[in-house]
């Protein structure tokens, strides 16, 4: 994802999303959020899992200008 996509997410994003940004599988990424062991804050609701985009961007080191 270029920098741009990455500025442009919603302020919550899905594994899949995340785990694009960040270059991991989605199986990964699952493994990683049903252990509780995800590098960023992830939500649950209900069945979904989100991840908070400004700590994604903060852990992949993009700030906006």
């Amino acid at each position: 994802m270029t920098r741009s996509d990455l500025l442009a997410l919603p302020p919550a994003v899905d594994l899949v999303t995340a785990g694009r940004a960040l270059g991991l599988g989605r199986s990964k990424f699952y493994q990683l959020a049903q252990r509780g062991e995800m590098p960023v804050r992830t939500l649950r609701l209900g069945s979904a899992y989100r991840v908070v985009t400004a700590e994604l961007l903060e852990l992949l080191g993009v700030q906006p200008e």
